[in-house]
């Protein structure tokens, strides 16, 4: 687990930004987290206030949130209130100890897909990178709920990447680069996705070679596979 530093903190935010700079993300929407173990050895995450704009936020704008089961916000640390996703964040942490990132987006195909509850089936093989033969789509629950929370955790029980139902993208990984970078790769393929629909029924690759292609991502290039090109 990262620690609590003015370095994570500048690296959250950046990340932040970064959604808007690659057009996967617009304005004050999505959100970021990623683990951070306070100096006393409190466990919890960092995650981007509510309703403020990327490009004003500073490293004291974040706020930090202990990982308790249940998730509460009961002696979180921040001059701000956190995303009204927390705990949509929370619940992914305490699902999935590999993962120490989540970036949450709006962007325009992914969710488009999402609207239309169509999940990403395995058109491409880089539909692997979220690791799995499709990316599914989580049921939808009203922004900022448990209900939501409880659904995407589900979604992203195995996999590192979900859409949410009339609503966008989920992405996870071990950093935040590689959520973001997940993040972009899912909004890609799902423009890629809408394009080949629009030719035709989809072809899409065999259950027994996603399952080559999987093994193959555990062991190519740098050892990532969140959306790493050839």
């Amino acid at each position: 687990m990262m620690q609590d530093t003015t370095a994570l903190r500048a690296e959250l935010i950046e990340t932040a930004r970064g959604m808007n700079l690659r057009g996967i993300n617009v304005n004050k929407s999505g959100n970021v987290s990623a683990r951070a173990c306070r100096a006393d050895g409190a466990e919890g995450f960092l995650i981007t206030p509510t309703g403020m704009p990327y490009e004003s936020l500073t490293p004291d704008d974040l706020v930090w949130i202990p990982l308790v089961n249940p998730p509460s916000l009961r002696n979180a640390d921040g001059a701000r209130r956190p995303s009204s996703e927390w705990e949509m964040h929370a619940r992914v942490y305490l699902r999935r100890s590999d993962i120490d990132a989540v970036v949450h987006t709006h962007s325009c195909f992914a969710t488009a897909l999402a609207c239309q509850d169509m999940p990403i089936p395995p058109f491409h093989y880089m539909v692997a990178a979220a690791g799995g033969h499709s990316i599914d789509v989580a049921p939808y629950a009203t922004f900022g709920t448990p209900e939501l929370a409880r659904v995407a955790a589900e979604a992203l029980a195995v996999k590192n990447a979900c859409l949410l139902s009339h609503h966008g993208v989920l992405a996870a990984g071990k950093s935040l680069q590689a959520a973001l970078t997940l993040a972009v790769e899912v909004e890609n393929l799902a423009h890629q996705y809408v394009v080949v629909c629009q030719l035709g029924k989809p072809k899409l690759i065999s259950y027994e070679e996603m399952n080559e292609v999987l093994r193959s991502f555990r062991t190519y290039g740098q050892q990532s596979v969140e959306g790493e090109s050839k």
